[in-house]
């Protein structure tokens, strides 16, 4: 476990990525009978986490393989932080989407200048014109979550939560390709292993959930679901997460669609915050009891808030 080291990572971005909040929030601490925190980086500098990740994949780059340019394939978030940090560093970037990307997400890409590719009805399809275009044209690729750099750079999370909050015992995290809820288990797990860290996926974006299950990486297919920055495979050949969310992680748990709305509005109106589907699957953990038996105080990462307004408008309105 020693390539995933969160905390020279995190020395690395720290001029690119943002320390953000841990707030309590006085009504999930009052519905679970216990301290909650929320790890809000729906106020990181690109609206989500991926940031971390992708600074710490494309700092590491050597000057030749930044002048070639780089290529990702994203639902939206990672395909941001990726555009956003190759504008910061000079670096050419392509972004493969696929067609249902949400528009907010798709001219945030556009305004830092990054190549965009829309490809595909599903995540999958647009993943692998990604890597097509890796070898057609020699880019370097930045994977969303399998990649060491990546995991670690998603666990600097984890060392911000045990500064902000040193009697944390339990972390519930949002589960898709495994990239953050790896980082931030192995960071939280090399400091105490005695802290509980849950992985929360929608049931709509289950690929992780149903391939854990199996016992080795599967396809699944992919529906359509608020939490779309959730969606996608996690690739048959995955080389890290699958392995390491089967080892390090404590509880895993699915949360339904009606769940993940709820979530959404809950945090609007009563913690003041946008917070996108995919970004709410934590809270929605907590609100319906899934989370059993609430152990000391415990965080909730809030990973995103990149949302369309006018389907945020229609969340709100039920």
């Amino acid at each position: 476990m020693e390539q995933f080291d969160s905390r020279i990572t995190r020395e690395t971005i720290s001029g690119i990525v943002a320390t953000t909040p841990l707030v309590r929030s006085a009504g999930l601490s009052e519905i679970t009978g216990t301290g909650v925190w929320l790890k809000l980086e729906n106020l990181q500098v690109t609206g989500s986490f991926k940031v971390r990740g992708a600074s710490a994949r494309m700092l590491a780059l050597t000057q030749e393989e930044q002048g070639r340019g780089v290529v990702t394939c994203s639902s939206g978030n990672h395909g941001r932080a990726v555009a956003y940090v190759a504008e910061k560093l000079g670096i050419p970037a392509t972004i493969c989407l696929p067609e249902w990307v949400d528009p907010v997400k798709l001219e945030a890409i556009r305004k830092h200048g990054a190549e965009t590719v829309l490809h595909g009805s599903t995540y999958d399809e647009a993943e692998i014109r990604s890597f097509e275009i890796e070898k057609e044209h020699g880019l370097t690729y930045v994977h969303a979550f399998d990649d060491p750099h990546v995991i670690s750079g998603q666990g600097t999370i984890a060392l911000e939560i045990l500064e902000q909050l040193p009697s944390v015992r339990t972390v519930v995290v949002p589960l898709s390709g495994g990239g953050l809820l790896a980082g931030i288990s192995l960071a939280i797990k090399k400091h105490d292993p005695s802290i509980r860290v849950i992985g929360v996926s929608a049931e709509r974006a289950r690929v992780m959930h149903e391939s854990l299950l199996a016992g080795c990486p599967i396809e699944f297919p992919e529906e359509e679901t608020v939490a779309s920055a959730l969606s996608g495979g996690i690739g048959l050949e995955n080389s890290y997460t699958f392995r390491l969310v089967r080892d390090v992680v404590d509880h895993r748990l699915l949360v339904e669609e009606k769940e993940v709305l709820e979530a959404m509005v809950y945090a609007a109106r009563d913690e003041k915050i946008v917070v996108e589907g995919g970004g709410a699957v934590g809270i929605a953990a907590l609100l319906t009891g899934k989370v059993k038996s609430p152990d000391g105080d415990t965080a909730v990462v809030v990973s995103g808030g990149n949302v369309d307004p006018t389907l945020f408008a229609k969340v709100l309105s039920g």
